[in-house]
C-alpha cells in the first residue's frame, strides 16, 4: 500500500473506532456496520412489539461490539441503546417502572461489556507477551547458531597430496552435526565427523560439548583409540542415557599413504578406489560414545592410492525422503560418488548435497554434513 493511502487510512474515523488488532486485518467498516445494523434491528423490534420489553436483546450487538470496537465506543453504544428504548418504546408504563428497566439494563450491559473488554485485554496482553518471548527465543537461537558455527573449521587444511572439502547444513537454526580437521604435522591430519542423537537445542548443546572436547584434545596425545576413550568418558559425564554421539575419527598420513580410523556407530564412510572402481564401506566397530563409561573400540587401517576418494556423511543425507517416503539411501549416494569421482573435492561435495536436495525437494528432516577427501598424491612419489 502506498504511504499516502496508508496514512489516510490511519487518520480515517472508522480506523480509530476499531481495536488495533481488528483494524489491521480485513475491512475496517464491516464490524461497525454489523453492530450498528444489529442495534437498529433490535430498536425496530422493540418499537413494534408492545406487549413485552425487548431491551435485553441489545446485549447481543453490545457483546459483539465489545469484541471488535474500542472501549470508549463500546460504552457509548450502551447509552445509545438505552436512549432508543426510552424514546421509541410505545408502551405506556409508569415512570418508575421505565426508569427501573433502563437502570437495570444499563447495569447489566455495562457489566457484560466490562467483562468482555477485560477478557479481550488480558488476551491481547498474553498474545503480546508470547510474541515477545518468541522474538527473544529466536534471537537467542540466532546467537546460539553463530556460536555453534565457531566450532566448525573456517579454512581448508594445507596437507600436500590431499584435497579436502566439508560442509554442515542444520535442519533447524541449530544442529547436532559436527565435523572438523586437525593437522598433526605437515603430512598427517585427523578428521572427525559426528552426529548427536535428536535435534534442536539439546542436540546442539551436546554437539558443542563434543566440539569443545575435540579442541581440548588437539594439544594432547593424538592416538585415536585413546582419544576416543577420553571423548567417551567426557561425553558420558555430561549426557543422559537418551543422548549419545555417533562419531567417525580418521587419520590420514599423506606421506605413508595410510588411513587409520575408528567408527563409533556412525554411518559407514565410503572409500572409492578409482583405479579399480571398487567402493568400500568403513563400517562401525563399536557403539556410539556417551552410552557407557567404558568404550572398547577397534582401529581399522587402509592403504591409500592416488585418486582414491573418501566421503564422510551423516544420516541427514541418506535418510532424506521424497514425497513417496522413499529415502535417498546409500545406493544413490554411492552412485553419486562414482559419477563425480573425477571432480574436485569441493564440486563432489556440492554434487552430493544437490543430489540429496533434489531428491527430497530441498526439505531435509535432519542436519546434513558432508566431508570429502581426494588423494591427489604426486605421480613422482608413486614411483
Amino acid at each position: 500500500m502506498p504511504a499516502e493511502l496508508r496514512d489516510l487510512r490511519e487518520r480515517a474515523p472508522l480506523f480509530s473506532i476499531l481495536r488495533k488488532d481488528v483494524a489491521s486485518n480485513g475491512p475496517t467498516w464491516l464490524p461497525l456496520l454489523l453492530v450498528l445494523g444489529a442495534i437498529a434491528t433490535v430498536a425496530y423490534a422493540d418499537h413494534r412489539v408492545v406487549s413485552i420489553s425487548l431491551i435485553y436483546l441489545y446485549i447481543l450487538p453490545l457483546s459483539v461490539g465489545a469484541i471488535f470496537l474500542r472501549k470508549r465506543i463500546s460504552y457509548s453504544l450502551i447509552a445509545i441503546c438505552i436512549l432508543f428504548h426510552y424514546f421509541d418504546s410505545p408502551r405506556r408504563v409508569s415512570w418508575g417502572l421505565r426508569l427501573f428497566h433502563d437502570l437495570s439494563a444499563l447495569l447489566c450491559f455495562t457489566f457484560v461489556v466490562y467483562v468482555i473488554q477485560r477478557y479481550i485485554g488480558q488476551r491481547e496482553a498474553l498474545a503480546k507477551m508470547v510474541r515477545q518471548q518468541r522474538d527473544d527465543l529466536l534471537k537467542d537461537l540466532g546467537l546460539a547458531a553463530q556460536v555453534q558455527r565457531l566450532f566448525l573449521p573456517v579454512a581448508k587444511p594445507a596437507i600436500a597430496g590431499l584435497e579436502i572439502a566439508g560442509m554442515m547444513q542444520p535442519a533447524q537454526g541449530v544442529g547436532g552435526d559436527y565435523y572438523d580437521y586437525i593437522p598433526i604435522n605437515a603430512h598427517t591430519i585427523q578428521m572427525v565427523i559426528a552426529d548427536v542423537s535428536g535435534k534442536g537445542v539439546p542436540a546442539a548443546l551436546l554437539m558443542s560439548a563434543t566440539a569443545a572436547a575435540m579442541r581440548v584434545e588437539a594439544n594432547r596425545d593424538r592416538n585415536i583409540l585413546e582419544l576416543v576413550g577420553r571423548l567417551n568418558a567426557g561425553i558420558h559425564s555430561v549426557s543422559d542415557d537418551e543422548h549419545y554421539v555417533t562419531l567417525l575419527l580418521a587419520e590420514i598420513d599423506a606421506h605413508k599413504r595410510t588411513l587409520h580410523y575408528v567408527n563409533c556407530g556412525h554411518n559407514p564412510a565410503l572409500l572409492l578406489r578409482t583405479k579399480t572402481g571398487t567402493l568400500e564401506r568403513m563400517d562401525s566397530s563399536c557403539p556410539p560414545i556417551g552410552l557407557s563409561p567404558d568404550e572398547i573400540c577397534e582401529q581399522a587401517s587402509e592403504d591409500l592410492m592416488a585418486g582414491d576418494v573418501l566421503v564422510f556423511y551423516t544420516d541427514g543425507v541418506t535418510e532424506a525422503e521424497n514425497r513417496l517416503g522413499e529415502e535417498f539411501g546409500i545406493e544413490r549416494l554411492s552412485a553419486t560418488v562414482r559419477s563425480g569421482s573425477s571432480l574436485s573435492a569441493e564440486d563432489l561435495m556440492s554434487n552430493i548435497y544437490n543430489a540429496a536436495a533434489d531428491f527430497c525437494g530441498d526439505h531435509f528432516n535432519d542436519d546434513v554434513t558432508i566431508l570429502v577427501v581426494k588423494c591427489d598424491f604426486d605421480s613422482s612419489s608413486d614411483s
